[in-house]
């Protein structure tokens, strides 16, 4: 079984990076949830508040590693322009662009990839600061409370797009190349 460098870091990016991003979610929104239950909701401690604050800007962080990594490391293998005569398989662009049955994939599917994914770290980085400046306070502060929760749900909406263009795009025109990385070798020999 055999990945090529170009396979393995955009597992990095969408399964690692990614994968763990919507997971991350899942704290986040709990954490928020939390501070506004009804009858006795969460008042958080100093202690709580700063690993809430320093789990926001985690995210926040993962959000920018994943969009950045995406953006300068994956992308540019994705749009490279292949010489005259060459085979359009190795240039995932040019392979979707060549026929209308997958025109679509580029036209819609990466230009919503590429951009609504920056909403995610955008968002993120916002909720961080107002959890940095506001912190427990803000169960009291129902408006700022409820922005928060909805700038975290609209990065969560962001990511799954981006995640599920990207893994049908990787699908239809998987960006491939560089050296090989050999995860198990198979038998050789006479098999009889």
């Amino acid at each position: 079984m055999e990945l090529t460098v170009r396979d393995a870091l955009t597992v990095l990016h969408g399964m690692v990076f990614g994968g763990l991003l919507l997971l991350g979610y899942s704290g986040a929104v709990v954490a928020i949830c939390a501070m506004s239950a009804a009858g006795d909701p969460w008042k958080p401690q100093a202690r709580g508040e700063k690993a809430l604050s320093l789990y926001l800007t985690l995210l926040a962080g993962l959000a920018w590693l994943a969009v950045l990594f995406g953006a300068y490391v994956i992308y540019p293998w994705y749009r490279a322009v292949p010489p005259t005569g060459a085979d359009l398989a190795g240039f995932p662009q040019r392979f979707l662009m060549s026929s209308p049955t997958t025109t679509e994939w580029h036209d819609i599917g990466m230009e919503w990839k590429e951009h609504v994914a920056w909403l995610a770290p955008i968002s993120l980085t916002a909720c961080a600061w107002i959890f940095r400046r506001y912190g427990g306070r803000l169960r009291v502060m129902k408006g700022l409370r409820n922005l928060l929760l909805g700038l975290v749900l609209t990065a969560f909406a962001a990511t799954c797009v981006a995640g599920f263009f990207g893994a049908m795009l990787n699908k239809f025109a998987p960006v491939r190349g560089g050296g090989e990385i050999v995860l198990m070798k198979g038998e050789t020999g006479d098999e009889r």
